[in-house]
């Protein structure tokens, strides 16, 4: 776990506030409720963005603040400030109480505490200066320019973040993390005279910006966005029509995170407007089909030492074989169901109350070979990469678009696509996997995961996956 001594120079040393004193605020605010926490929050985030040759944008912002919360049965209270005094602590005190109303909580159990480190504690901002990051962007858009001459436009940025929190419970437990972010994109717009057509790629996680810079490794990226570029300017319409469909490892999970993952999340289950809800030890998916949610892989970017509630993050088993294993969950909705916390309490900010999250959501391997897939395959279509998409998670309905997909003819892959969207229902889809390959990939780290407002950095994963008669979206029969 990180050293809390970063943390107490941040929110006590530099302030003025007494720890000791903030803690018997936090404790006299939250007695006789079910549960809560101070939140105390500091975030460095910078980004640059080059684009067409020359700096587009480029910001460094600083923020700090806290959030107090108290539960009380299902009812929470909640207040938050960008300053970080004790009156200031104190005044949120006296809101979040009124939730008692007259009633008196149990405090629930404090969190486990862990001495798992998954990512440096260093800020990665100062340690590269502006004008290298300036110059490594410019390289990128040179490189891609010499690359090949249908290039009409690159765009490329570096963005970084680093927080530092500190949560305190009513009975005097605090926990510290410093979490470090970064990432590098780059989008390409290529043409042949006669249309247009875009690619694009980036990676991240919770590291610094060091490998991000070195020239092999940005070189990959722009190969990669100008691959998906030039695929695309050969591109057909899209069929439409009920077809099957085989999904590429890696970026893929994204369909799996939205269509399904959120179903899995403990508040949507409480209120029992998921698909999954009272499904529990029942059978929603295909045999083979095991979804896992892991937010204790070292540097990823959906990983957290310990969640926005304090709580270890863990591996936790939300499919197996096919059966309804686990949901997601907060501190909160555990209590009120009766389970146990997974660490999946999440908030964008200290402006933001904490709920049920994903971190790296995925599908295990199966035993099949992705070509042995493929060859399986008279009619179909092979999508690798998506953009965005809509999912209602009361029934599961989603709609993606595949930014790169294409057509599967007797066994073989062959004309790439444009304009295909996947339409369909996540429980159904699941159960229509027919195979499962052995090849396993997680995203690039990338992903950002929106729900109510809150924005959180998340990590997606699939292995090449087979499934049967998903309605295909298209321009042409």
């Amino acid at each position: 776990m990180t050293d809390t001594k970063t943390a107490e120079k941040l929110f006590f040393d530099k302030t003025g506030m007494d720890r000791r004193r903030v803690q018997t605020i936090v404790g006299d605010s939250l007695k006789g409720c079910d549960d809560g926490e101070l939140f105390l929050e500091y975030t460095q985030s910078e980004s640059v963005t080059f684009d067409d040759g020359r700096i587009k944008s480029a910001s460094f912002d600083t923020g700090q603040g806290f959030g107090l919360r108290a539960v009380s049965g299902e009812t929470t209270g909640y207040a938050h400030a960008n300053t970080l005094t004790e009156d200031a602590i104190t005044r949120a005190g006296k809101t979040v109480s009124a939730v008692r109303a007259g009633r008196g909580g149990t405090a629930a159990e404090a969190p486990t505490t862990t001495n798992s480190r998954l990512y440096t504690d260093e800020n990665p901002l100062p340690l590269v200066p502006f004008e290298i990051k300036v110059e490594t962007l410019a390289a990128i858009d040179a490189y891609a320019r010499k690359k090949d001459p249908r290039v009409k436009q690159v765009s490329a940025s570096l963005g970084g973040s680093w927080q530092a929190v500190h949560i305190v419970r009513a009975d005097g437990k605090a926990v510290s993390d410093i979490r470090p972010l970064v990432r590098l994109n780059v989008s390409i717009v290529v043409t042949d005279g006669k249309r247009m057509e875009t690619g694009s790629y980036g990676s991240g996680g919770r590291v610094t910006y060091g490998e991000f810079l070195k020239p092999e490794s940005w070189k990959a990226s722009v190969d990669e966005a100008l691959r998906q570029a030039l695929v695309n300017l050969e591109s057909v319409d899209a069929p439409g029509g009920e077809m099957t469909v085989v999904l590429g490892p890696g970026w893929p999970g994204v369909l799996l995170h939205e269509a399904v993952g959120h179903g899995l999340e403990g508040d949507f289950n409480r209120k029992k407007t998921s698909a999954f809800s009272e499904m529990m030890g029942k059978r929603v998916a295909a045999k083979g089909v095991t979804v896992i949610d892991d937010g204790t892989f070292a540097d990823r970017r959906g990983s957290l030492s310990v969640d926005d509630e304090g709580t270890p993050t863990s591996r936790t088993v939300l499919i197996e074989d096919g059966i309804l294993r686990g949901y997601l969950q907060d501190r909160m909705n555990a209590r009120l169901m009766k389970m146990k916390p997974t660490g999946n309490g999440r908030r964008q900010s200290h402006a933001h109350h904490p709920m049920p999250r994903m971190t790296n959501t995925f599908m295990l391997p199966g035993t099949s070979a992705p070509d042995e897939i493929v060859r399986s395959v008279r009619r179909g279509l092979y999508a690798v990469h998506f953009g965005g998409g809509q999912v209602d998670i009361t029934c599961g309905k989603f709609v993606f678009s595949a930014s790169e997909a294409y057509l599967i003819e007797d066994g073989c892959i062959t004309a790439p696509v444009r304009g295909a969207t996947l339409i369909g229902n996540g429980p159904d889809v699941l159960t229509r996997v027919r195979q499962v390959g052995d090849d396993l990939e997680l995203d690039e780290g990338i992903g950002t995961c929106g729900k109510d407002g809150q924005s959180v950095p998340v990590g997606v994963g699939m292995p090449t996956l087979l499934v049967d008669e998903i309605t295909v979206g298209g321009t042409r029969s």
